[in-house]
């Protein structure tokens, strides 16, 4: 049986990576929805219509679980989607607010994400419950989204632009930088040459891959689990088995096929840093 792990684009191939490096033996069905991308500027009942076609595709592809690499798709339709599709665990990505508090020694969060994101009432709520010193703040960034889906991770456009985003900030006064969105992991060196070096990035990709694990294990579905460190990425690239869709289409093309692999060998130097 299949893994499913969906995005509107190709930020979910950072959840995909790390969970690859995690759960080598397992099968994935990745799936991009392209033809809808992006997810963080739509209404909330467009959203909720494009994760329903595509966990529709996952249930019919043999799925023992999905995965919801999207913060974005997670707040707005995890828990319809759940009540929906009840015979295989539906797991949601969603930003890493809680741990960055508490690990931010009374200094100040930044979470940074889509704005459909920022003003979906689940991130206020999750950020209400877990912020009692009023240490976070939210910022859009929906331009990386776009910079992201064009392949366009280093260049002074991406840097002017986060630039002018941060530009008010101060900087000095934060510990932790929270990525809220999946697409913003490919943008880490940027975002580490722009941050004071005491700033620490942490994203929700890790921590949901985990709680993938758990829920398999307790249902006695999980194959052989590597260490909780993960394997080396050069050691398992040409082994683990992947179908990779847009939109309800598989990519079959070695040129295309060639252009996922790239993008994941800039994830690997992005999950070190």
């Amino acid at each position: 049986m299949n893994i499913g792990i969906f995005d509107s684009g190709i930020g979910g191939l950072t959840l995909l990576h790390q969970a690859m490096v995690l759960m080598p033996r397992e099968k994935f069905l990745f799936y991009a929805d392209t033809d809808h991308v992006p997810y963080g500027t739509k209404t909330r009942d467009q959203v909720i219509s494009c994760v329903n076609e595509v966990i529709r595709f996952m249930a019919e592809h043999d799925c023992k679980a999905v995965v919801i690499a999207c913060n974005t798709a997670t707040a707005v339709a995890a828990e319809q989607m759940r009540s929906r599709y009840a015979s295989f665990p539906i797991i949601g990505i969603e930003p890493a607010v809680k741990p960055a508090v508490a690990e931010s020694g009374g200094k100040r969060v930044l979470v940074v994400a889509t704005p459909l994101t920022v003003h979906e009432r689940k991130l206020q709520k999750l950020v209400e419950r877990v912020d009692d010193e009023h240490l976070v703040d939210l910022l859009e960034l929906p331009g990386l989204v776009e910079f992201a889906e064009r392949g366009e991770f280093v260049s002074d456009s991406v840097t002017t632009y986060l630039q002018g985003r941060l530009m008010g900030y101060e900087l000095d006064n934060y510990r932790e930088l929270v990525l809220g969105c999946t697409h913003f992991n490919y943008f880490k060196d940027t975002f580490r040459a722009l941050m004071p070096p005491q700033i620490h990035m942490i994203d929700g990709s890790l921590g949901t891959v985990r709680q993938l694990m758990r829920v398999l294990d307790a249902r006695q579905e999980l194959l052989e689990p590597p260490a909780e460190t993960g394997m080396e990425w050069q050691q398992i690239k040409n082994d683990i088995c992947v179908r990779y869709f847009e939109s309800g289409r598989e990519i079959t093309d070695a040129a295309r096929l060639g252009n996922i692999a790239q993008l994941h060998e800039r994830l690997e130097r992005m999950r070190k840093i």
